[in-house]
């Protein structure tokens, strides 16, 4: 397969990549380096956030929500890029020595955020991990907050089956996705197992294609694994950097794949870059924060 980095651009922690159709642009964010960044054709632009930031996600109102550590914001895209004018939408989880991590919004654009213990320091450099701290939230377009679940690690991924009846839900510290069903007043029936451990690394982010297989992200495995929606291995894509860490559909026509990674100690040339490489079948798109 043909991979290529989409800009010059090395992440210390690349996350959350999305693609916003009707601007034909793609954001993600560098969680450790604190940035939000976006790409339109070849000009990528960078907001600097004053907190670790794990994901940039674009409104029906025409700002953005950024997810960081003390709270969801509202960016407005014309602020510049080193003096980003931010007003604060929720807390969504109040919980001491939490930070946001994995944010996706459903069909509705309800936003969907998991939160985990702060494992990144100041300048970046990793701190240990030692509580279940985090939850899962939801976050609605008037900024109400429903907590959905709580006790989680490392929450990674967040995708729905096509009929919005179902959540698939990671905890990379379980090495396990999980699928729960929604109920109809919105909370969740409990977790089932649909995607146990695997030799090729730990659950990071995830896809879902037209078709309705998942393609997740292997942190420390350099591959993607697309897996069917009986939870099979239907196929592994090998990956140019070790720590591959979430991807998207975009591009016109919904088959062009990007995939954010993190630096790592092996130092892989593109480490921390953003690939594409153009794909088979056609992803479902994002949808944009309903507020």
């Amino acid at each position: 397969m043909m991979w290529k980095a989409v800009t010059e651009h090395r992440a210390k922690l690349g996350e959350g990549p999305f693609w916003d159709a009707p601007t034909q642009a793609l954001y993600w964010v560098d969680i450790a380096g604190k940035q939000a960044l976006r790409l339109i054709g070849a000009n990528v632009q960078i907001w600097q956030m004053p907190e670790h930031v794990s994901a940039f996600i674009p409104t029906q109102r025409g700002d953005a929500l950024v997810t960081l550590s003390s709270g969801v914001y509202r960016l407005d895209l014309d602020s510049p890029g080193l003096e980003p004018r931010l007003t604060l939408l929720c807390m969504a989880d109040p919980q001491p020595g939490n930070r946001a991590n994995e944010a996706r919004c459903d069909g509705l654009g309800q936003l969907w955020l998991g939160t985990m213990q702060n494992n990144i320091g100041e300048n970046g450099e990793d701190l240990p991990l030692e509580h279940r701290s985090g939850g899962l939230f939801r976050v609605g377009a008037d900024g109400r907050v429903m907590p959905l679940l709580r006790g989680r690690g490392i929450p990674n991924t967040l995708l729905w089956s096509p009929d919005g009846t179902t959540v698939y839900f990671g905890e990379s510290l379980d090495g396990t996705l999980y699928r729960h069903f929604i109920h109809p007043d919105g909370s969740l029936a409990p977790a089932e197992v649909w995607f146990g451990p695997h030799s090729r690394g730990g659950p990071d982010g995830s896809a879902m294609d037209a078709r309705g297989y998942v393609w997740n992200a292997r942190w420390d495995g350099s591959c993607l694994l697309r897996i069917s929606p009986d939870g099979q291995v239907d196929r592994v894509i090998e990956l140019p950097v070790s720590r591959p860490t979430s991807c998207v559909f975009g591009g016109e026509d919904l088959r062009t794949l990007y995939i954010t990674s993190a630096a790592s100690p092996l130092a892989h040339p593109l480490d921390g870059a953003v690939l594409s490489m153009r794909v088979d079948v056609p992803g479902v798109s994002c949808t944009r924060f309903a507020g």
